[in-house]
């Protein structure tokens, strides 16, 4: 049974020698610094402790405490077992519960509610200083793997970055591997449940998947956690809308949003009309759920016409700067590579720049002069990461056409960082996607500040790359040398270098 703290019995069930199905207590929603109000008392057929999924239970519903009574074969009561929630104390192998003495019935001497009151204040109070000291959304890290731990364990550190950037903090990172992605909550249910008792015991607000999770696996996870759950793509997405600052910037982020939105839109109030549209179903007849979704159609539509106008206007530009045989040469690398710093050291201009991840989004351009007294176009332009979602990709098109028309590509990859080659394998295959594998390329390799002598020599400079440094400005005369030579060649035509410099 279920009884509330006024001694009321709230519901009585009955189930079998294994398990008793408790009602779905997930509408009866509870703050985030209290618990349910409601303790579980029920039968064991023999000695035996409380089992994991009574713990379980008390965990996942937040239940004021969960009770075994043993049922003797006369049909009397023996002991009690009792467990109730606790608050972590930082050890992150304790459990989020703690168990009461066993004793049978008769000698249990206890006021519950002041004993449940007391403890919810210490629940309340805790949580209470950890908000005043960080008002900032807490976060625990999910990656699941079918292949090596190791490599998702390097996944999940891009993502706390990210996360990161996007002003969460990370608490913890848990990593599973598995033989195939569970098509229903991605882990495994017992991981499911893992996650609920840790979030509790660190006090987060949602959980963070590395993998972009399916619409019914957002359900299907947040039903089982009542936590907030976002995936890859909607931290960078977030990422997104808060760096976005032209218009063009901020449609295209608006689009990508919605995008991911729509399939993932549910009816969460069932007492809402089911009529979905059709004859009858229109008009004040429609569910919300209809409405949104309709709604959010139309934007996508509206959204999709303003950026095809944007694209116009970009090709007329690119049309009249090839008119004037300014070459281009873009700068393409994974996010927080340096591009912004390198088009600031070559062009001594000051376009923010930062060592976050995304700090640019919006395409820049300035005239850079190279060697003879000439001059080209150099566009910086948003950084790229692995698994990019396909939504930003197709947002960011009319930006990404940019490099199109492009005489030259640098490359530009961080080399301080120990997965550089990955990396880079990324950036060629966003490009080869893009189709803008034929436009010639080149490597240049920044951050060589950072790297300790016996890199610097492996690296090097080669015909097929240049090693420079955008902070000390390291290399980088051989590199706008460089980019004169490789223009030269492939008979790119140049605008000679007004006297007003660059």
């Amino acid at each position: 049974m279920l009884v509330n703290r006024k001694g009321e019995v709230e519901w009585v069930g009955v189930g079998d020698a294994r398990q008793i199905v408790l009602p779905d207590l997930k509408r009866q929603r509870v703050a985030e610094r209290r618990f349910r109000g409601l303790r579980c008392l029920h039968t064991h057929l023999g000695e035996e402790p409380l089992t994991r999924d009574d713990l379980t239970d008390l965990v996942l519903l937040r239940l004021d405490a969960m009770s075994a009574i043993e049922a003797g074969e006369d049909g009397l009561p023996g002991l009690v077992r009792t467990a109730y929630l606790s608050p972590s104390n930082g050890d992150s192998r304790a459990v989020a519960w703690d168990l009461m003495e066993p004793a049978p019935p008769s000698q249990i001497d206890l006021d519950f509610v002041d004993f449940i009151t007391d403890l919810e204040n210490d629940f309340a109070r805790k949580r209470g200083e950890l908000y005043r000291a960080d008002r900032r959304e807490r976060a625990i890290l999910v990656g699941v793997t079918t292949g090596s731990v190791e490599e998702e364990k390097e996944r999940l550190l891009e993502l706390a970055e990210l996360a990161r950037v996007s002003d969460v903090v990370v608490l913890d990172t848990i990593v599973q591997r598995r033989q195939k992605l569970d098509p229903r909550y991605l882990v495994g249910k017992g991981k499911i449940e893992e996650l609920v008792i840790r979030s509790l015991q660190e006090g987060a607000d949602l959980i963070i998947f590395d993998q972009t999770l399916q619409p019914n696996q957002v359900r299907s996870i947040s039903a089982a956690t009542d936590l907030k759950i976002l995936d890859r793509t909607q931290l960078i997405l977030d990422i997104f809308a808060r760096r976005a600052q032209s218009r063009e910037g901020k449609l295209q982020v608006e689009l990508a949003q919605l995008r991911y939105m729509l399939p993932r839109l549910t009816e969460m109030d069932t007492a809402l009309s089911r009529l979905t549209g059709g004859i009858g179903g229109r008009g004040p007849g429609e569910t919300k759920l209809e409405m949104d979704r309709r709604r959010v159609r139309d934007r996508i539509a509206r959204l999709q016409k303003e950026i095809q106008s944007i694209r116009r206007k970009r090709g007329e530009r690119r049309k009249m700067r090839v008119g004037r045989g300014l070459p281009i040469v873009t700068l393409v690398g994974y996010t927080n590579a340096g591009k912004s710093s390198l088009l600031n050291r070559l062009t001594e201009s000051t376009v923010a720049a930062g060592s976050r991840m995304f700090e640019t989004l919006d395409p820049t351009s300035r005239r850079l002069r190279v060697p003879v007294e000439r001059e080209v176009l150099l566009a910086d332009t948003v950084g790229f990461i692995r698994d990019l979602p396909p939504e930003l990709l197709d947002a960011f098109r009319a930006t990404l056409e940019e490099i199109e028309t492009s005489s030259l590509i640098l490359h530009v990859v961080d080399a301080s960082q120990p997965d550089y080659p990955e990396r880079m394998s990324a950036v060629v295959g966003i490009l080869e996607d893009l189709e803008f594998n034929r436009i010639p390329r080149f490597v240049v390799y920044n951050k060589s500040d950072l790297l300790s002598p016996d890199a610097r020599s492996e690296l090097g400079s080669g015909d097929g790359h240049v090693l420079v440094s955008a902070v000390t400005g390291e290399g980088t005369e051989a590199l706008v040398a460089r980019i004169g030579e490789m223009l030269r060649e492939s008979g790119q035509p140049y605008e000679v270098a007004s006297s007003a410099g660059r």
